[in-house]
């Protein structure tokens, strides 16, 4: 996680003024990796390993959620 988001590496502008917001950051973040991203060993997504999904998730269907709430 540290690699892939911006807000956790060193000497950087793109860190978090409040909590909450690094909250969601850290959210989509997980969201993306688990639903969206195949992985290089597994060949495909971790939810869909762990049966919480049949599909591969867009950022369409992220922003859909986002935006049913």
């Amino acid at each position: 996680m540290r690699m892939s988001m911006r807000r956790f590496t060193r000497l950087t502008n793109a860190f978090s003024k409040k909590v909450e917001n690094l909250e969601h950051a850290i959210a989509l973040h997980f969201i993306y990796y688990n639903f969206c991203r195949i992985h290089q060993s597994l060949r495909i997504t971790p939810a869909m390993k762990a049966k919480v999904t049949s599909k591969l998730w867009e950022i369409e269907d992220i922003l859909f959620l986002l935006d049913s709430n």
